[in-house]
């Protein structure tokens, strides 16, 4: 197994206050787990954004700590700045090589269907990730899903069709379906989806009908009652 390996220090700083730090490029973490205290740290974003790129998300990571303290740790969770995609906060989780771990190892799509190529068909992915269990050495950082056996719109690819380390135990169905390929939409389903369909507005609970004018309008049955809207004290 490759080592793969990322540096951390020690992070005193809790709450908004750490806001600085990630503008000096550094992200905020937490290590527990098994046989550690949990601590608060310090990872360069830089340094964490080469090791996914390289190595991906479920690998055994050995976490160095001020040079000193280290751990072989997965990364349990990640958090994502919405607006600008950049990592905000990681969760690291402490294992223990000796003992078997439970995680989700994602799926890699690779080759070519001559389904999807040649007749025009669209690859439907059934799962991106599968959950397994097994010891830290024999965990990989991904499984292949090779598409090229999909030749036709019977084919289909399970979890017992792929090529996995038999060290590695599946948590699921083997025969859960991972990968196939739906053939394309007709001319006549095109033309359906391209119609409208219209209908009465006015028979939509709460919608008012005009009324000629010179009259009031009339009110729905609803829009006549008197309501209040119940919400949830904050506490």
């Amino acid at each position: 197994m490759e080592e793969i390996t990322l540096k951390a220090e020690l992070r005193k700083e809790l709450g908004k206050k750490v806001n600085a730090g990630r503008k000096s490029g550094m992200i905020p973490a937490v290590l527990y787990g098994k046989g550690v205290k949990n601590e608060s740290l310090w990872v360069k974003a830089l340094d964490l954004k080469r090791l996914l790129k390289k190595s991906g998300e479920s690998v055994i990571i050995n976490l160095t700590i001020e040079g000193e303290k280290k751990y072989s740790v997965l990364i349990n969770e990640m958090q994502e700045n919405p607006v600008s995609g950049d990592y905000i906060h990681v969760d690291f989780y402490n294992v223990k090589m000796d003992e078997e771990i439970e995680t989700e190892i994602e799926l890699i799509f690779i080759g070519e269907s001559r389904a999807v190529k040649e007749a025009g068909g669209v690859l439907i992915k059934s799962l991106d990730k599968l959950k397994i269990k097994c010891f830290p050495k024999d965990l990989p950082s991904h499984i292949d899903v090779d598409i090229s056996s999909l030749n036709t719109f019977d084919d289909h690819i399970a979890i017992k069709d792929l090529k996995i380390n038999p060290a590695i135990e599946i948590k699921a169905e083997l025969e859960t379906v991972v990968a196939s390929v739906a053939p394309p939409r007709s001319e006549e389903e095109l033309k359906e989806l391209e119609g409208k369909v219209e209908e009465d507005v006015t028979k939509v609970e709460g919608v008012v009908k005009e009324a000629p004018e010179g009259e009031a309008p009339a009110e729905s049955a609803e829009a006549s009652k008197t309501t209040k809207s119940e919400k949830p004290e904050k506490k």
